[in-house]
């Protein structure tokens, strides 16, 4: 058994030390007064006894050195912890404990370089998403200072940019409200919430765009549907979906709504008869900023990223397809009990 001699450097080692030779002094010199035989045995003893104890207390400096040095190695690294699970022992739990804080810091420091990647990403869509109308409004302004300019184009200039300005001002409150929702900052509120109201007040700021495209709307909700959640946050939710129906339909489109409840979950189904959605589009439909194959040029892909975090947020879920023979169809669930 090979001792460190690294260990005499050790304050806690060197007080043992002298504690034990203290012992074995005493035991020496008691038992001369037994005769020098017994002296001899009680002093091999305490020699014996030494170097197992310093044998022992090496190998587990050893290994304290070891988990030490793979701390270290992870904290100034990314490497990970060789961790070996069949040895006992309290440095063996110590060591164990220290495993799991590391790969949960390791996962903590993954999860944070995704959302900064995230970040970063996001930043680049918004400021592409706000310079696009920005950079058309830079052109017509110079337009409307043109002298020779006819007044029903100047009109129709003042009627793009006044388009644009709505346009950035949408975008800029939808981003705000998905920033509220991310950072935690928004308390949802509790309340029982009946599904035909909550269908009426949705619609209500969008009246004059199923005139103008003659849209037939046909609403089935039944008398008890409810769920518990926020109706202000809620309506937004189901307002965006259904502008989103409405922009994909052609005019003279049909809107359908329903809504059911069960003892699990309360169901409200969105269908339009528009183009549908593609194929290819259907995985990434709720992502932020994701423009599908049949999005208007206009569309800005926040509304049902927006609508999907609400949802979740009251223990919900939505759901995208195909309808049947055509159009598309949003199935939306605010379960009773924990998802």
């Amino acid at each position: 058994m090979v001792i460190d001699m690294h260990l005499l450097r050790n304050p806690e080692i060197k007080n043992l030390l002298a504690i034990y030779s203290l012992f074995t002094l005493f035991a020496v010199f008691g038992s001369f007064l037994l005769g020098a035989s017994a002296a001899v045995y009680v002093l091999a003893v305490c020699a014996v006894a030494l170097l197992l104890f310093m044998g022992f207390t090496t190998k587990r400096y050893k290994d304290i050195s070891s988990l030490s040095n793979q701390v270290d190695s992870i904290l100034h690294s990314r490497q990970r912890m060789n961790f070996t699970p069949d040895k006992e022992g309290e440095l063996a739990l110590l060591s164990s404990e220290i495993y799991k804080m590391t790969m949960r810091l390791q996962e903590q420091t993954e999860l944070l370089q995704k959302e900064k990647s995230h970040l970063s990403s996001s930043i680049a869509d918004i400021s592409h998403q706000i310079r696009t109308p920005l950079t058309s409004i830079r052109m017509l302004v110079p337009r409307l200072g043109q002298e020779k300019l006819q007044p029903e184009q100047r009109s129709e200039y003042i009627r793009e940019v006044g388009s644009l300005l709505t346009r950035i001002e949408w975008l800029i409150t939808a981003l705000l409200k998905i920033a509220q929702l991310e950072s935690g900052v928004i308390a949802f509120e509790q309340t029982p919430l009946m599904v035909k109201q909550l269908i009426q007040k949705s619609l209500a700021p969008l009246e004059i765009l199923l005139e103008i495209k003659d849209i037939a709307l046909e609403i089935n909700v039944a008398d008890n549907a409810c769920f518990k959640g926020d109706f202000f946050w809620s309506m937004e939710a189901i307002g965006n979906i259904l502008k989103n129906c409405l922009e994909h339909m052609p005019e003279r489109g049909a809107l359908k709504i329903t809504a059911s409840e069960n003892p699990l979950y309360t169901e409200i189904i969105i269908s339009d008869t528009g183009s549908g959605i593609a194929i290819e589009d259907l995985p990434h439909l709720f992502e932020r900023f994701y423009k599908g194959k049949n999005s208007d040029p206009g569309n800005m892909g926040i509304g049902l990223a927006l609508s999907r975090m609400i949802i979740s947020r009251q223990n919900g879920i939505i759901m995208a397809q195909n309808g049947n023979p055509h159009g598309a169809e949003f199935h939306i669930r605010f379960y009773k009990g924990a998802v």
